[in-house]
């Protein structure tokens, strides 16, 4: 095999392991579990950056709910679990407990429909395009996004 022949060969491949690995559905990429009963499988495929260490993806798991003036929130934990064999994460939501609320008097008395998020720990996490984000949260709860990038300046800190 001579040099064209090998880059040719070798292009081709990552060609092929690109396609797959930005694939929408996660099972093309690993044998990654079918939801149970109760939960739902949510992917995220996010964009390839130049330099992922320095993003990070904000999960933002809820529902949609008829709220007052007061916050409301939802209290669970997104677990990291590990894909036997391959090695890869993927989340699991538990318990989503609540809402709860602050008690101010709500002086208009009027309601609206609000994405109340679940608040917890386990909800910020690496950027890397590379491979899909799957989470199995329980039925009606929706999984949005927000990417965190950081700023190019760095400071440094004083002695005192």
């Amino acid at each position: 095999m001579g040099p064209t022949t090998f880059n040719t060969t070798v292009g081709l491949i990552a060609a092929v392991l690109s396609s797959v690995v930005h694939a929408a559905d996660p099972e093309k990429v690993a044998p990654y579990p079918e939801p149970e009963s109760g939960y739902t499988r949510q992917v995220i495929q996010l964009t390839p950056q130049t330099r992922e260490n320095d993003f990070k993806v904000e999960i933002l798991a809820g529902k949609t709910l008829t709220v007052d003036c007061n916050l409301q929130r939802l209290g669970g934990t997104l677990e990291e679990k590990t894909l036997e064999g391959w090695g890869y994460s993927y989340y699991r939501l538990e318990k989503v407990m609540g809402p709860m609320s602050t008690r101010m008097a709500c002086p208009d008395g009027q309601n609206k429909q609000d994405f109340v998020p679940v608040i917890g720990d386990g909800f910020m996490l690496r950027y890397n395009s590379k491979l899909p984000i799957v989470l199995y949260v329980p039925q009606g709860i929706e999984v949005r996004y927000r990417i965190w990038s950081a700023s190019g300046q760095v400071d440094k800190a004083v002695m005192e």
